[in-house]
């Protein structure tokens, strides 16, 4: 283990014999910035590459109430001595009621004895680490001479996505499309506020000049064709985390060279689910990110090669930036300790 993971682990420790820790939304919000998601998210997709990380089988399913989606994403990073899961999923309702659609809560457990170490606000982290997910992938296979960002989809992620991918590349303006265009003034502000152009576009345009596009919807339809995407495009596809669910078109997943942050995920539940099913591609034609980080796998090949990340939303990263939120919000006097 190195001195940092044994380090996180005598702090963990530490907190277990306080009693439970309870980690509030607001004290992760105050502890954890972009920077600390990114590399808490980088490290555990290449601790992941290792074999030093794994994910659990994820269970997600309609509740058949609510029209809500409910589940469990849980996992071990043998490295980092994070045990844990998180559980919530998404109520498309929220919105009216003045919350955020998706809901969640991330256990932290003590891996040495199994006792219940934290209790984590999971909205925050959730919206910081997909973020954070889709801007590792830029930054490890967008052109580094990319100058347009394009954005699909402008629901309460998207303004964690735009914020996180701008900061990757010298973006000098940004396109976005949604499909109700009132809610893309959240978009347009971020973008005023951080000094980038922002135009509002219809899919088609927004394909034709963006280099790098980011997907954060909840569609069961591909909303982006094969035939809009220029060369050398990188296409983040941050929304398909079900079963059926889908943002892009099977043929533009065959022509592309596919990444993703777990394969297994990837072909059961991510973007790339369609593809495997109607065989337009093959298990093996997926690389983990994890490759690329850790120098397996060289990423990008040429300046007009497609590529896709499927960011499919790995327990393992509900997890990465949980235990960080906790060890900085003990030091900063930000949690709260209970007995149990």
């Amino acid at each position: 283990m190195s001195e940092e993971n044994s380090v996180n682990a005598n702090n963990a420790n530490n907190a277990n014999n306080e009693g439970l820790l309870i980690v509030s939304e607001d004290a992760c919000k105050s502890v954890i910035d972009r920077p600390s998601a990114f590399i808490a998210v980088e490290n555990v997709f290449a601790s992941m590459s290792r074999g030093d990380a794994y994910n659990f089988p994820v269970i997600r399913e309609a509740i058949g109430y609510a029209d809500a989606l409910y589940g469990f994403k849980s996992g071990f990073d043998r490295a980092g001595k994070s045990l844990g899961l998180k559980s919530g999923g998404y109520w498309p309702g929220n919105a009216a009621k003045g919350l955020t659609n998706h809901q969640s809560t991330i256990f932290l457990f003590n891996p040495d004895n199994g006792k219940l170490r934290a209790l984590v606000g999971g909205n925050y982290l959730t919206a910081v680490r997909t973020a954070a997910a889709s801007a590792v992938s830029i930054a490890h296979l967008a052109r580094k001479d990319s100058k347009v960002l394009g954005m699909v989809g402008a629901g309460h992620q998207s303004t964690f996505q735009l914020r996180a991918a701008l900061e990757q590349r010298n973006f000098e303006k940004v396109v976005a499309w949604n499909k109700n265009k009132d809610r893309l003034t959240n978009l347009q502000a971020v973008a005023e506020e951080l000094g980038v152009p922002f135009e509002s576009v219809e899919r088609e345009q927004l394909c034709a000049e963006a280099d790098v596009i980011i997907t954060i919807t909840s569609a069961f339809e591909p909303l982006l064709m094969k035939e809009w995407i220029k060369p050398g495009t990188h296409i983040a596809c941050m929304g398909t985390d079900t079963v059926g669910k889908q943002e892009v078109d099977v043929n533009l997943v065959a022509a592309a060279t596919v990444f993703t942050d777990e394969i297994a995920q990837s072909i059961t539940i991510g973007e790339a689910q369609h593809a495997i099913k109607s065989g337009a591609i093959k298990e093996s034609d997926i690389t983990t990110l994890g490759d690329v980080i850790n120098g397996e796998h060289p990423g990008r090949s040429s300046a007009e090669e497609i590529t896709i990340f499927d960011g499919t939303g790995v327990g393992l990263q509900d997890l990465a930036v949980a235990s960080a939120a906790a060890k900085l919000a003990v030091e900063k006097g930000e949690a709260q300790h209970i007995s149990l």
